[in-house]
């Protein structure tokens, strides 16, 4: 099988590598996965992957910030691309899975609730390692959010009676009449989707990502839909039916700003099964990750697209060339946010548009060992298409 992963290697001369053996890069990215785990409680936790958070007005620094919310997604996409793996290589995720779950009771509830923070509740945290920011950990503490919540129980692999529990919980935190949004589209604040928090003190925020990974948990657990899972499902159509996920990529996901990321979400969505309304979109999606396939500038950005059209069951074109010494190199691209954390997305409009606009309480996040795990699961989905 001819591979469509290229890397151009500067030495001396450049020279153009084509991977011809995907098994052996897959077994080094796994490797890499591994090598990057926190081994012992230091800055991050044991179990922990590292990520790192730079500030949109001060792109000079970067500060460690301790969450659940990567490890949770390695921990969970693993479980996922698992099957598509050799003996081997399962031994190795197990191993990397079995380590992460400890870690994650760090971030539940501390009243026992099954959900979870962004970041620290044993010790309340807001910015970890903020400097005289961190005064504020305990009166600023986020409430529980539902993109970390389904996303760790997914990566748990909790039971069902979890999941319904939680699913029971979050009916209490949507756009209601008693609590509306007021930052979103005039024609889209009718919409009874749920709301990115479980905080009662927290206004009622919309991001179509979320609502992806909601609904992602509910056809994952065969949960009962209920009024907010159509409600969200409703907003997530109207955004793609105006193509405001091209057009308002930061307003309609605060959280994650960008199309690719959008339609990498809406893409694992509707792989798990199929949901009418949005296999009516399907051939849009599907010219929309193309185009932004042709347009993207960075190496990662090219994989989850390339990603997005694979669970589409579309095969994506080869991969652009890229200057880099090694494999290494190419993939963990610190520039690549997958998530981006929007302090100005809970303000009211006009303020989310202006303070957002202008980088104003806005964070980028990377995790190299998340990019290592978006490349290997790219290049299984490709293995399992070519079979």
């Amino acid at each position: 099988m001819q591979n469509r992963l290229q890397i151009l290697c500067v030495l001396l001369f450049t020279c153009l590598f084509s991977y011809g053996n995907d098994t052996l890069v897959m077994g080094q990215l796994l490797r890499r996965i591994d090598q990057l785990q926190a081994k012992e409680s230091s800055v991050f936790p044991k179990g922990l992957f590292p990520s790192y958070r730079m500030y949109a007005l001060n792109k000079d620094r970067e500060k460690a910030d301790i969450n659940p919310f990567f490890t949770g997604l390695i921990a969970m996409t693993l479980q996922d691309i698992n099957p598509r793996l050799t003996k081997t290589q399962q031994q190795q995720v197990q191993q990397i899975i079995s380590h992460t779950l400890p870690v994650f009771s760090k971030f539940q509830n501390r009243k026992g609730r099954p959900t979870y923070n962004f970041w620290p509740t044993d010790t309340p945290k807001i910015f970890p390692n903020a400097g005289w920011m961190n005064i504020l950990d305990k009166p600023q503490a986020l409430p529980d959010d539902l993109d970390d919540t389904v996303i760790m129980l997914l990566a748990l692999n909790a039971p069902d009676s979890t999941a319904r529990k939680v699913h029971a919980i979050m009916q209490g935190f949507t756009n209601n009449g008693t609590k509306r949004v007021h930052n979103t589209f005039k024609d889209y604040r009718h919409i009874g989707a749920y709301s990115t928090w479980f905080g009662k003190k927290m206004p009622v925020d919309f991001d179509v990502c979320v609502l992806a990974n909601v609904l992602c948990f509910v056809q994952r657990y065969n949960l009962t839909w209920t009024a907010a899972d159509s409600a969200s499902l409703q907003l997530i159509e109207k955004v793609l039916t105006e193509k405001k996920h091209i057009t308002d990529a930061p307003y309609v996901s605060p959280h994650y700003s960008r199309l690719p990321n959008i339609l990498y979400h809406l893409s694992r969505l509707m792989m798990v099964k199929p949901i009418p309304a949005l296999e009516k979109l399907k051939p849009q999606l599907i010219e929309d990750a193309k185009e932004a396939l042709a347009n993207a500038t960075g190496f990662m950005d090219e994989v989850i697209l390339s990603t997005s059209l694979l669970r589409w069951g579309v095969e994506p074109p080869l991969m652009k060339v890229h200057k880099a010494n090694s494999l290494e190199e190419l993939v963990e691209d610190e520039s690549f946010s997958f998530f981006i954390a929007n302090m100005a997305a809970m303000l009211p409009d006009p303020l989310k548009q202006w303070m957002g606009g202008a980088g104003v309480g806005k964070f980028y996040y990377d995790c190299v060992a998340y990019n290592n795990l978006l490349l290997l699961e790219y290049l299984s989905l490709e293995k399992q298409f070519a079979n």
